[in-house]
């Protein structure tokens, strides 16, 4: 239920005595204050009256604005959990699959003034043992040539053509495909591939994955682009599937050498592997910010319509596992399936609906109609029946955008497992919805009715869909090219460090949240829309300036002070000029930055402030011309990359 407003919380005692304080300030000579001065009974008949004002008072305007609220159905939103990518790495390779069930919680490490944020898997994770069944070489679409012979002998072969060439591979076969695994590649090179930079070589890892091949993650590589021993430790995709090649079964990944980016030098002879050996050591799947509270007794039944029970824990938040209620007696169990709305239910189908945020469960209500019948809206447990939730989260929350390698500690036991990080930060968190938020929601909700149709309802119904993108923003067709397509961009919350700066990885939602939002929307919008949901096109721009600081000040406490005023303009959800995020499509101007920084304390503005912006490649990491002003397109947003601030 939503809170209803208290507008004046004084009672009949608390009139009264007021009124005997101002008494005494402002009628010194009145000192008989008992029950029996007539006075007295005179302001206790005041006081009485005003009581009566102050109950119909907290009865409007405000209160029925809520009540009317909730008769429409509309309910405060929970708090969204944040989620993130979980490793979980083994102490040693093993023999057999080990798995880490759904529920596993990681979390956090506890401090003196924090306690630890608690994140729960989201599903089943099996680390399944591999080793290297084959080897082999050659191009792309071309023959491949098999070398596992030659590798079993010891005799080594060469990696890729006598010409190292765009597009050579070598190919390495596992026992088992390994979805969401890592791998262990331990390799045995001679200094044989002249000519590439050790430390950035043009060399891509890829899996079969059912159709194409897909990039891997390279967690370490110690090879030097296969000129010594070492070990490859490579992140494979969750699609990871057997495929035959070269006529034989197994579950593939390659290494193929690409074009060579500017000033990066590649192979002039190719590189000799003379062992190399492969095992699973570890593997990486979804955590929710949530703990999973499992088969909790709520209450008996009394058998009556709009039962609640309430939770032992609050607000809950959404899961992957299907929320099922329980209803036992002696006759047996019956299973009921949560709703969003009782609003077309019978008498016979078993329901409830959560109020996430009150934390409760809700049956059925009986409504008496025109004619005064009663209808049953669903089902109601019987009397006397034990009701019990099998399991449901909660937890969610801002606090839960924590940042690249925070999630270290194991809370739940798992054989063989010696460590557990997350190699990118949590995002998506946000907070529970306030009462003026839930306020200015209800218009827009009775103004769209459910259908997509402006650009305020695209966002506000985004907004519903998915309470972990925090920025929304919709485009209109910009010409006769997009006609009747509609682009939403979206920016999940983000995890920041001290500074405002945050992962450029990290504004990339999740494609869960993405294909939710474009179910969502699709059911609601006008036949004939073409609709797109991603995120925003971001412009790496980055700021140089120059300053001077002011005597007292120290020079690298100016500095971090300007870094942290830079990433915060910039910022996409924070920044901007009033706060709320950069605007989409809004030119970056050097005056702007540096109106923004002449408010830094410590920044001299007696002096002048050297100001440039410049436009870096996303992929070479260069940087452009120096300019005064960098205008963006309607659909992109500022990605502020690596400021550089001197400060004389």
């Amino acid at each position: 239920m939503l809170p209803a407003p208290n507008l004046d919380d004084r009672v009949f005692q608390d009139l009264v005595d007021d009124a005997r304080r101002l008494v005494q300030q402002r009628c010194p000579r009145w000192s008989d204050h008992n029950v029996s001065d007539p006075g007295i009974t005179l302001i206790e008949a005041c006081a009485l009256m005003v009581d009566q004002l102050v109950y119909r008072l907290n009865r409007v305007p405000e209160r029925n604005y809520i009540k009317y609220l909730e008769l429409l159905g509309i309910e405060l939103r929970p708090p969204a959990a944040a989620r993130s990518a979980v490793t979980f790495w083994l102490s040693a390779p093993q023999p057999s699959t080990v798995t880490v069930r759904s529920g596993t919680e990681v979390s956090t490490a506890r401090t003196d003034i924090e306690d630890p944020v608690v994140f729960s898997t989201t599903e089943q994770l099996d680390i399944v043992a591999c080793r290297r069944t084959e080897v082999l070489t050659g191009g792309m679409d071309s023959e491949t040539t098999n070398r596992t012979l030659s590798l079993d002998r010891g005799d080594g072969f060469s990696c890729f053509g006598r010409t190292p060439t765009p597009g050579d591979c070598l190919y390495v076969g596992l026992s088992a495909a390994i979805p969401s695994c890592a791998v262990l590649l331990r390799m045995q090179c001679s200094v044989s591939g002249v000519g590439v930079d050790p430390d950035n070589p043009p060399l891509v890892w890829e899996a079969w994955t059912g159709t194409a091949w897909s990039p891997c993650v390279v967690d370490r590589d110690e090879t030097g682009g296969f000129n010594k021993a070492g070990d490859v430790v490579l992140h494979v995709p969750t699609t990871h599937r057997m495929h035959v090649l070269g006529g034989k079964h197994a579950g593939w990944v390659r290494c193929r050498l690409i074009a060579a980016q500017d000033d990066q030098p590649t192979y002039s002879q190719p590189p000799r592997v003379e062992a190399l050996d492969a095992r699973t050591v570890g593997g990486t799947v979804t955590a929710i910010n949530a703990r999973i509270v499992r088969e909790e007794l709520l209450g008996i039944s009394d058998g009556t319509p709009a039962q609640r029970f309430t939770l032992r824990e609050r607000p809950v938040v959404p899961i992957t596992e299907r929320v099922l209620v329980q209803a036992e007696q002696q006759s047996g169990r019956s299973d009921w399936h949560e709703v969003d709305t009782f609003a077309g239910m019978t008498e016979t189908d078993r329901v409830f609906h959560i109020d996430p945020v009150a934390g409760e469960v809700v049956f059925g209500p009986a409504v008496r109609e025109v004619d005064g019948t009663l209808t049953q809206y669903g089902a109601v447990p019987p009397k006397g029946a034990a009701v019990r939730i099998m399991a449901y989260g909660t937890g969610g929350g801002p606090a839960g955008n924590v940042d690249i390698g925070s999630l270290r500690v194991l809370k739940t036991s798992v054989p063989y497992v010696g460590r557990v990080e997350n190699r990118r930060a949590a995002v998506g968190g946000a907070p529970a919805e306030t009462l003026e938020e839930v306020k200015t929601r209800g218009p827009l909700l009775l103004r769209s009715r459910g259908r997509a149709v402006t650009t305020e309802d695209f966002e506000q119904l985004t907004r519903e869909a998915a309470r972990e993108i925090a920025r929304v923003h919709c485009l209109t067709p910009s010409g006769e090219a997009e006609a009747g397509t509609i682009r939403v961009l979206v920016v999940p919350h983000l995890a920041k460090d001290d500074g405002s700066r945050v992962h450029y990885e990290d504004f990339a939602p999740q494609e869960k949240s993405l294909n939710r939002i474009a179910e969502y929307l699709d059911a609601r919008r006008l036949v004939g829309t073409r609709l797109v949901v991603q995120p925003p096109a971001y412009r790496w721009v980055t700021v140089a300036v120059k300053l001077t600081a002011l005597p007292g000040f120290g020079k690298d406490d100016v500095r971090s002070a300007v870094l942290h005023r830079i990433n915060h303009l910039l910022h996409p959800l924070e920044g901007g000029p009033d706060g709320t995020g950069w605007p989409v499509g809004r030119t970056v101007r050097s005056h702007e930055v540096t109106a923004a920084l002449a408010w830094t304390p410590g920044v001299d503005t007696a002096e002048p402030i050297d100001m440039h912006l410049f436009e870096v490649d996303p992929v070479t990491k260069s940087r452009g011309a120096p300019t005064d002003s960098i205008p963006l397109d309607a659909h992109e947003l500022v990605y502020s990359y690596s400021p550089q601030v001197r400060v004389r």
